[in-house]
């Protein structure tokens, strides 16, 4: 590794896995994935801390892999949130402009940031995100980023996206207790549009469906600016506990089935196989048929994709999204998903794989199972919270949860530069 190349840590905590990324950015801003790491989580549950002790030990083996893996030594990293807690909005608001001359600063977007900010959330709730969508100056509306314009009158529309203070906090103790410092919190869906969607498909127009363990998250994208996020609570492990419940097994049994002899969509199951799974406790195996497999699973997914259908419905882009939708997560590897989705969407619909990965181990990462995380990594090369200390041992002072806190107000402020 040379003296300019930063290091970056992506750290997506999940309800089902916790998956380290440790990655180099050189100086042509060249990504290379050098270690990664993934151990089972048992301490969430739809996305939300349950257990700390668990969590704690499951990030303390992720991470250790990827450190062994890459040789690097972790002290900061980037970590994701999710959880049927996220909520989004949107909100406006207004300032006049009183410099010399009527030039608009840094400075005045900014006020006017805060000032979009001004909304009633319950005391449990906090802001996440502030995303402009659009500056208007003077009446003169579509502007992305209005600083050196000149004007009297400037407005702002803005995606706000809130979470649960304590949903928070939590995942920034597992991480401290873990022995590593929070360098941002991200949400996860907005992580994952970084590595799995490119710039045309969200200028088009696309709808990113994240299906994870515990949570799908749902992201639309139109005119390279984000519209509406959500996250909702019906994910992979439903699926999960419909094969354990449906065909009584167990649940290592089921979650084997879903992945090896799992199919989305029952219609296109060519060869009807029969599928022996051992007995419980001594008892006698049992023969499945590859058919009743897929009518359960095809079930639960559809029920996802119809609740899908109805957050595009809500954006009011249902008639803009031109790149279709694009799934990635553990979820979207069932076989037949994509025809699935196109039917129940009513759009084209593919695979999203982590890109603008240049060199490491490539491989390796080359599965929606990874796209949050590498989205985590290349968010922090965006916003410029890159990791020059993580070189630092893992013994040195761990920021307080305030710190970290004021790093997301303050990233709130700079979201206007990324336009």
């Amino acid at each position: 590794m040379t003296e300019t190349e930063r290091i970056m840590v992506g750290l997506d905590i999940g309800t089902t896995k916790i998956c380290a990324i440790v990655a180099s950015i050189d100086e042509q801003e060249r990504i290379n994935i050098l270690g990664v790491g993934k151990a089972p989580s048992d301490g969430l549950n739809r996305g939300v801390v349950v257990n700390i002790d668990k969590t704690v030990n499951a990030i303390k083996e992720a991470i250790a892999q990827a450190e062994l893996a890459s040789g690097i030594e972790v002290n900061s990293v980037n970590v994701g949130i999710a959880g049927d807690h996220i909520r989004s909005m949107r909100s406006k608001g207004v300032i006049t402009i009183n410099n010399r001359d009527n030039e608009i600063t840094a400075r005045d977007v900014e006020r006017l940031l805060e000032d979009c900010q001004r909304i009633m959330l319950p005391t449990d709730q906090q802001i996440l995100h502030v995303i402009p969508q659009e500056f208007v100056v003077d009446g003169q509306d579509g502007i992305s980023d209005p600083v050196g314009m000149s004007g009297m009158r400037m407005e702002a529309e803005v995606h706000i996206i809130t979470g649960l203070v304590s949903a928070a906090k939590n995942i920034y103790r597992c991480v401290e207790r873990a022995g590593y410092q929070v360098a941002d919190i991200i949400l996860e869906p907005l992580a994952s549009s970084y590595s799995a969607l490119d710039a045309e498909e969200k200028e088009a127009g696309v709808v990113l469906v994240d299906i994870g363990g515990g949570t799908t998250d749902v992201a639309i994208f139109q005119e390279s600016t984000i519209r509406h996020t959500a996250v909702i609570a019906v994910a992979g492990q439903k699926v999960t506990d419909d094969i354990r419940i449906g065909l009584s097994v167990l649940d290592d049994q089921a979650e084997n089935l879903k992945r090896k002899h799992g199919e989305s969509y029952a219609d296109l199951i060519q060869e009807d196989e029969v599928i022996t799974v051992p007995g419980i406790a001594g008892r006698p195996p049992k023969e499945i048929t590859k058919s009743i497999l897929g009518k359960i699973i095809q079930a639960r997914m559809e029920e996802i994709l119809e609740i899908v259908g109805i957050e595009i419905k809500r954006s009011g882009y249902s008639d803009a999204l031109s790149a279709g939708v694009v799934l990635t997560g553990g979820g979207s590897l069932v076989k037949n998903i994509c025809p699935l989705a196109n039917e129940s969407l009513g759009m084209d619909a593919k695979i999203g794989l982590p890109l603008g990965i240049t060199g490491g181990l490539v491989e390796e990462v080359n599965s929606p199972i990874y796209a949050t995380a590498v989205g985590l990594v290349i968010h922090a090369l965006k916003t410029g919270m890159h990791n020059q200390k993580t070189m630092i041992p893992a013994s040195s002072k761990a920021t307080s949860v305030e710190q970290v806190m004021n790093k997301i107000a303050d990233r709130m402020r700079g979201w206007f530069k990324e336009l």
